[in-house]
């Protein structure tokens, strides 16, 4: 590669933009053209930094090695890209390792020769410095407080520019989102939660805007291409492709606009390379004239919120399911252990452990009927109301066109609402649903406290069951286990109570024709499912399933109790039977051995009322008592 050659590429490196042809000129002399192989190294993890590169010809893959030797791939770096540059400054190693993806060529300096040039034309190195620290903070601008994704501090410092009603911004090139994502980006570092960690909602997105791609193509407001590309980029992302670029935090203002965009922005931009277009280039593909067409913010967002919690409870309900069948397996393995019931926590009447399970069983398997009976709500859409339900900018047939597109596309039997003003200010289906999703978290944290209880001990405790040892429970008590499974899952309860009820301020702070708090509705109730599901999950496999049963401290339980007088009652009467209790209690004498004392039975009468098969379940009372006369 020629001098001339180097130079004239240099001048469309960002690094390298506010230098003149002169200061060009002396930098291009200390450039080397330098060829690699593929799969050959251009630096390698924990060597010196020596060099600034740029690409010229060819993909250069960054990647660290796990300590397993797993390769874990950063980014892929491209003609125009610009790896190294901290070599202009330190000779720390390199944290990294890359390598030819093909054959292909860079044009490299050496920090010495840097150096040199800088020393003798300082200007040189102070406006290469300033374009450095520019890159540094706008890879800075892709994390939040909480979160720093590893592949961001590699993000290339190639940029495209973008404007929006605000101006012009540099957005980096390998991100298929836009300008407006990027301002979202910088004004919601909120939850450090994106909306890339729903794939539901993400899926959801795609299906909308290819429901509506679909419709405008129909009505002939799309030409095919385009349409035919933003449905291809949409089909992709439904099968798990790009979501990474999903990048605005699920907390936002603007009641879903920034999802909104970013969904456009991404859609359009992938369309864009199908069309074999440039990312940027939006006059063959525009966010808001292509990909949002017939739509708003206000249609779109909640049927896209929809479509996905609809997604989501089916995956809670199969998380549920699960749970269930654990529940009931334990029912039939305790069938046979008996011990005592409790009410106030105070001794009751004899039970079996099966059916302590059993009766778990079936109240969530109730939860199951309320979650597919209120999840209903979110079949009706606004689809075509636009901006406030009027319709604005659609065309009269399109709502009807895209709520069967969409109907095709989901496979979900979704309905458009019968009044499109009230159904895009109203957030009621989603109260009622946070309700139940709420209720569910309820019956199982009450769960999980009798579990705790149960299983308290193992000395000094009830020691019932046994829940399996997960992990050390102490850090200053040897051989302390704690029942740390249904501890996270009384906390996940916690968060769902606390969620639902923000759902129910922001449902109340809605405003004439809009809710604009529509974005904290959707982060608390698609984080609740998902850590319900994930707690239940957890719940089933790493508790549940391991559940033992201390059968001789169940029985000796029984026998010591006063609750056996219970049993006793419609043979004996209520006042023998009170005695019996109060001096019990107060000899520290069994029931059992009180009855025979006082010859009030015999022990073949005593042992046959006693009989668990007559303790269980309703008895033919005239029957026993004919037995024992």
């Amino acid at each position: 590669m020629e001098k001339d050659q180097i130079k004239n590429y240099l001048k469309e490196v960002e690094l390298f933009l506010d230098l003149d042809n002169s200061e060009m000129d002396l930098l291009s002399e200390k450039f080397v053209y330098k060829e690699f192989k593929s799969g050959e190294p251009v630096f390698v993890e924990n060597t010196p930094r020596n060099h600034l590169y740029v690409i010229v010809k060819g993909k250069i893959e960054l990647y660290k090695k796990t300590p397993f030797g797993k390769i874990k791939s950063l980014r892929i770096f491209e003609e125009k890209d610009f790896m190294g540059e901290g070599s202009l400054m330190d000779d720390y190693p390199h944290s990294t390792s890359t390598r030819m993806l093909d054959d292909g060529s860079v044009i490299r300096i050496n920090r010495d020769a840097f150096n040199s040039l800088a020393a003798e034309y300082p200007q040189i190195s102070a406006k290469i410095f300033s374009r450095i620290a520019k890159i540094v903070s706008r890879r800075m601008r892709m994390t939040t407080s909480q979160v720093v994704g590893a592949a961001q501090q590699y993000i290339s410092a190639k940029t495209r520019s973008e404007h929006d009603l605000l101006g012009d911004r540099d957005v980096p090139d390998e991100v298929y989102y836009g300008v407006q994502t990027l301002r979202a980006l910088e004004n919601f570092a909120i939850s450090g939660i994106p909306i890339s960690h729903y794939p539901n909602i993400i899926q959801a997105l795609a299906e909308v805007k290819m429901g509506a791609a679909q419709a405008n193509h129909e009505l002939e407001l799309m030409d095919d291409d385009v349409t035919e590309a933003i449905v291809a980029a949409c089909r992709e992302i439904i099968n798990g492709k790009y979501h990474s670029h999903f990048a605005v935090d699920m907390i936002q203002g603007g009641a879903g606009t920034s999802t909104n965009m970013n969904a456009n922005e991404v859609i359009a931009n992938r369309a864009l390379e199908l069309l074999g277009k440039q990312k940027g280039e939006y006059k063959y593909c525009h966010p808001n004239n292509h990909v949002n067409l017939s739509q708003s913010t206000n249609d779109a967002y909640p049927t896209a919120l929809k479509i996905a919690l609809i997604y989501s409870n089916q995956e809670l309900i199969a998380s549920l399911n699960e749970l269930i069948l654990s529940f009931r397996e334990k029912g039939k393995e305790f069938a046979h252990v008996i011990k005592m019931g409790r009410t106030q926590l105070q001794d009751a009447v004899p039970m079996t452990l099966g059916q302590e399970f059993e009766a778990y069983a079936c109240t969530l398997e109730e939860e199951i009927l309320r979650l597919e009976e209120n999840v209903k709500l979110f079949y009706e859409i606004n689809m075509g109301g636009t901006a406030i339900g009027t319709g604005i900018n659609a065309d009269p047939r399109y709502s009807a066109v895209v709520t069967k597109k969409l109907r095709d596309i989901t496979g979900l039997d979704l309905k458009l609402a019968l009044n499109l003003v009230e159904a895009t200010q109203d957030t009621g289906a989603f109260v009622m649903f946070s309700s139940t999703v709420k209720r569910l978290a309820v019956k199982v944290s009450k769960i999980c406290n009798d579990l705790r209880l149960l299983s308290s001990g193992p000395r000094a405790g009830f020691n019932e069951i046994n829940l399996p040892k997960m992990q050390p429970g102490s850090s200053i008590m040897p051989g302390k286990v704690n029942p740390v499974i249904p501890e996270v899952v009384n906390q996940i309860a916690f968060k769902v109570i606390g969620n639902d009820l923000t759902v129910t301020l922001a449902a109340e702070a809605g405003q004439l024709q809009l809710n604009v708090m529509e974005p904290v509705i959707a982060q608390s109730i698609v984080e609740s499912m998902e850590m319900l599901k994930n707690g239940m999950f957890t719940l089933k496999y790493r508790c549940i399933d391991g559940i033992t049963a201390n059968e001789d401290v169940c029985r000796e339980m029984v026998e010591r109790s006063i609750g056996l007088v219970t049993a006793l009652n419609p043979v004996l009467g209520y006042e023998v039977c009170s005695a019996l209790a109060k001096e019990a209690l107060e000899s520290g004498k069994k029931v059992y051995d009180l009855v025979i004392e006082q010859n009030l039975m015999t022990k073949e009468e005593l042992d046959r009322v006693l009989a668990p098969e007559n303790m269980l379940q309703p008895q033919n009372l005239s029957k026993a008592k004919y037995k024992l006369s």
